[in-house]
């Protein structure tokens, strides 16, 4: 290559740079991000034109775009006369955020941990009459995944219609002969994927939703994808620690309009879908879901509008702990309320960076009043949130800016003194099997391992 046509390229290389580090400006969603972006790309784009692409953005306009063109997959269903319960009335910032009311009447289950939770999904699948709408992060190839692969099989050859949405990125490593012996069996099966030019590069933007609906009566909704790791079969992180939840009544359907405009974004068509059963139970619910084609940051503003909505305690249990700044200031503002605030984490790491990064966020919580916990059996996957005596919510939401800003989540707040009781249960025995972090846990640590906190804090914005 001559100096000429290298000098050509360089330059070609910066002009690149210089356009997309104003794209940066324009849209990075926070400033430190705009500047990091800016700053790189004008300075070193042979080192971050690359990232960026994949990386950079930070709205997924083509999927918002879409569902605005599109009609409403389900309208929304009435509450069926059930009486909803008064503490739902300090959620009312969630519930104007979403667009829908709490319903009420639900039957729920509280499923603790995995081999619990797909014995009870894989049962309500294996005898669906209609049809079974199913949405994982991950699906693996292995022993839990062709019981899952089996129980489609089944219910396609029998004439149930069975669709089912699978992260392209999450289970990137899928072997095509599974999806092929699923679509032979007369199983509708599509990977989710930013599949629009504007967005084909970007790794962000996953859907990490979790949703299973049996003929528009029953749902799941909770933390666990299908693979063998989730019933706690594959060390080191074994064994695993993951919450569902089973909910039977109105709410079933904003379940199935969140799966449906998935469903429509990859193949242009609805799902079947029929109204839900009349509810048997008196618990109160409100489908909260987020994403990158939400307006508003949907996912930071629920978790900080429930915290602020705590007058006693705020129990919490999250695998990765990298709140922004608006949920750190409502968890340090619930301390000054004198709420019981406590948060679970794991003590083993599955991504190192996040772990670092999390670390560090522990030790700035614990000098503020928050107390925080390392479970010690396993990895703990679950996402839980308990709020007073009366609310919790389970889901796929962690607590950190994937979660908030780029992944597509899904949760149920429930509002039912009754299910908050057992929600208290299984967090208490976790907080039993946890050792409390105290400011050692950072001070002690080697300066090396310090800086690296400090370093993969940087990462902040993507973890």
């Amino acid at each position: 290559m001559t100096a000429s046509v290298l000098t050509t390229c360089i330059l070609l290389l910066h002009l690149l740079g210089a356009f997309a580090a104003m794209h940066a400006v324009m849209r990075t969603r926070t400033p430190q991000g705009a500047i990091g972006w800016a700053l790189g790309l004008l300075l070193l784009p042979y080192v971050t034109l690359l990232p960026y692409l994949y990386l950079g953005s930070s709205r997924f306009l083509g999927y918002r775009t879409g569902r605005r063109r599109r009609p409403a997959p389900l309208s929304p269903v009435s509450t069926d006369g059930h009486a909803i319960d008064p503490g739902c009335a300090r959620f009312a910032a969630i519930s104007a955020l979403q667009g829908r009311p709490f319903r009420g009447g639900h039957r729920l289950r509280l499923l603790i941990d995995g081999e619990a939770a797909f014995d009870a999904m894989l049962a309500t699948m294996a005898a669906a009459e209609s049809y079974l709408l199913v949405q994982f992060f991950i699906i693996h190839d292995d022993g839990l995944g062709r019981r899952l692969q089996q129980v489609l099989l089944q219910r396609a050859a029998a004439g149930v219609r069975v669709c089912v949405l699978f992260d392209g990125v999450g289970s990137h490593d899928l072997p095509r002969h599974y999806v092929d012996t699923l679509r032979a069996g007369g199983v509708a099966i599509h990977p989710f994927a930013t599949h629009r030019w504007r967005n084909r590069f970007q790794l962000n933007f996953r859907n990490h939703r979790k949703i299973v609906v049996v003929d528009g009566s029953c749902a799941f909704v909770g933390g666990l994808n299908v693979g063998d790791e989730y019933l706690g079969l594959k060390p080191p992180l074994a064994p695993w620690r993951d919450t569902q939840l089973e909910l039977r009544g109105s709410a079933v359907a904003d379940l199935q309009q969140r799966f449906a405009e998935d469903w429509q974004w990859i193949t242009g068509n609805l799902p079947p879908m029929l109204p839900p059963a009349p509810g048997a139970g008196d618990a109160s619910a409100l489908i909260v879901a987020s994403g990158p084609a939400d307006e508003l940051e949907t996912g930071s503003l629920f978790f900080t509008a429930a915290i602020h909505a705590a007058r006693e305690r705020v129990w919490l249990s999250t695998p990765y702990f990298v709140p922004d700044h608006a949920v750190r200031s409502a968890l340090q503002l619930a301390v000054l309320r004198g709420v019981d605030v406590r948060v679970l984490i794991p003590a083993r790491p599955d991504h190192r960076t996040v772990f670092l990064a999390s670390t560090l966020h522990a030790y700035h919580a614990v000098r503020t009043g928050i107390r925080m916990f390392r479970y010690q059996p396993g990895f703990l996957h679950q996402k839980a949130l308990l709020i007073d005596h009366d609310s919790a919510a389970i889901g796929s939401m962690n607590l950190d800016s994937r979660s908030f800003r780029l992944n597509f989540e899904v949760s149920a707040l429930i509002v039912d003194r009754a299910f908050a009781g057992e929600v208290e249960t299984m967090l208490a025995a976790d907080f039993d099997r946890a050792r409390a972090i105290d400011e050692h846990e950072y001070r002690d640590a080697s300066y090396l391992r310090r800086v690296a906190m400090h370093v993969a804090r940087l990462f902040d914005p993507v973890l």
